[in-house]
């Protein structure tokens, strides 16, 4: 809670020093304080404690997983030294934007009543839509924003209602008192289902789910790339971690209403993001659809729901979460050296620049699940929990999607290695900048080769 409270103060004072021309020192003050928020969640590590007449809960859980979006997020920031270099003048309030968000993020990890998994998610997603058109000479960005708006706005208006439809059914916004009044049996079963699944819906919206993914690669591609990494990161870290928290306790004994549906959605989702991204032309919009096809993967785990779902979902996020960091940060490289985001654009990238193309073929390998990166590992472990649930059919389908991604992924690598390639644009990238694609890529090879602590940490 403590966390909570010092990245919410943190953002006020980010913002402010934009207001007294500090905005080279925003990024400093924000990074220190992130890692003072860092140091706080770990104090609080076992101390299972409730907060605000039990509405927010900040067990082992909810602190593993805001720690995993603090860390992402200080990433990200230390990108920002390279990426608003020439946007010097908002660049402190886009720093706050994200440390807002940051907060939703939490919320949504450590609630414990339905009125503050409402809350978390507007947290998150307000400052995200202003993210989104942050770039506002750029008509793509302007696009994003509205479309990421609009599409936010509706969803949230079913989440509301998911939630009052919930709370008609049990008479309480309590997660416990919801399980107990679900477990000695409702009367209105009916509107009790009806809500499940429209709170369902809202949460597939926030991981772009199909067929809730529509605005994911629009939104994806014409957002700064900085701020589609942090959605494509901390967005999709949040927001599972909320529908676990959910799923998990209070609607698992009424499985029958939003399991089959989650279980065709899960297929499809893995099959419509790995088979689009096929077809794709730029890095951009192929990773857009490659977080869509993740979504997927890490759906395996709200549905098998056992004791090992949580480790799971943690570790793949995990993995998840660094590789992509990895990628859009080696995105945002390739865009300087070239110009252009096209896969054209990086034949031959590794001939020039064999330490990018080196951090690149990593990080690809790991999201395509190869070993011995952390992908593969994530991935194993999702396979495996959900096969101790009888899961057999919707893994099977997970294994034919990753074979299609290993395609595409592979593919990128490929063309890297080219001998032919245009010239790249003379480009000094900043310590920061290198030291978190460094940080990333090591990360990745780590966790893939020593996974045994993470795996432990939420059993």
């Amino acid at each position: 809670m403590n966390a909570l409270i010092l990245i919410s103060l943190l953002g006020i004072s980010v913002l402010f020093a934009g207001i007294f021309n500090l905005k080279n020192k925003s990024i400093y003050l924000a990074v220190l304080g992130l890692i003072g928020a860092l140091g706080l969640n770990c104090m609080a590590w076992g101390t299972d404690t409730l907060y605000y007449n039990d509405m927010v809960h900040f067990d082992n859980f909810a602190l593993a997983f805001s720690s995993l979006m603090i860390v992402t997020t200080g990433l990200i920031l230390l990108l920002g030294f390279h990426f608003y270099r020439n946007n010097e003048d908002s660049s402190a309030d886009l720093f706050a934007l994200m440390l807002f968000a940051l907060v939703g993020g939490i919320c949504l990890v450590s609630y414990n009543h339905l009125a503050v998994l409402f809350i978390g998610i507007e947290i998150l997603s307000i400052p995200l839509y202003i993210l989104a058109g942050s770039n506002r000479n750029k008509l793509a960005s302007n696009e994003a924003g509205m479309k990421y708006f609009l599409m936010g706005a509706f969803t949230s208006g079913f989440l509301l209602m998911g939630i009052a439809l919930v709370f008609v059914a049990t008479g309480t916004f309590h997660l416990n008192e919801i399980t107990q009044a679900i477990s000695a049996g409702v009367e209105n079963e009916g509107i009790l289902m009806v809500g499940i699944l429209l709170i369902l819906s809202g949460f597939l919206f926030k991981v772009a789910a199909v067929p809730f993914h529509f605005w994911a690669p629009d939104v994806y591609e014409g957002s700064p790339t900085l701020v589609t990494g942090f959605m494509a990161t901390i967005v999709k870290t949040a927001a599972f971690a909320g529908l676990y928290r959910l799923f998990q306790g209070s609607f698992a004994s009424f499985e029958g209403v939003w399991y089959d549906a989650l279980w065709v959605i899960t297929a499809l989702t893995l099959l419509a993001g790995n088979i689009t991204a096929l077809y794709q032309t730029g890095i951009k919009r192929l990773l857009a659809y490659s977080s869509i096809s993740h979504a997927g993967y890490m759906m395996l785990a709200i549905l098998a729901l056992n004791t090992e779902a949580a480790g799971a979902i943690f570790f793949y996020s995990i993995a998840y979460s660094i590789s992509t960091i990895a990628a859009f940060a080696i995105l945002i490289a390739i865009v300087d050296l070239k110009g252009t985001d096209t896969l054209d654009s990086i034949r031959g990238l590794a001939r020039r620049k064999p330490l990018l193309g080196f951090a690149l073929a990593v990080t690809f390998l790991s999201l395509a699940g190869i070993p011995p990166m952390a992908g593969f590992i994530a991935k194993y472990f999702l396979f495996k929990t959900a096969i101790e649930m009888n899961l057999i059919w919707i893994v099977i389908v997970a294994v034919i999607s990753s074979i299609i991604g290993a395609y595409y992924y592979l593919r990128v690598i490929a063309m890297m290695y080219q001998k032919e390639g245009d010239d790249v644009n003379e480009m000094t990238f900043g310590t920061a900048f290198l030291s978190v694609i460094a940080i990333a890529v090591a990360g990745t090879l780590v966790v893939g080769l020593f996974p045994e602590q993470l795996l432990s940490i939420l059993k």
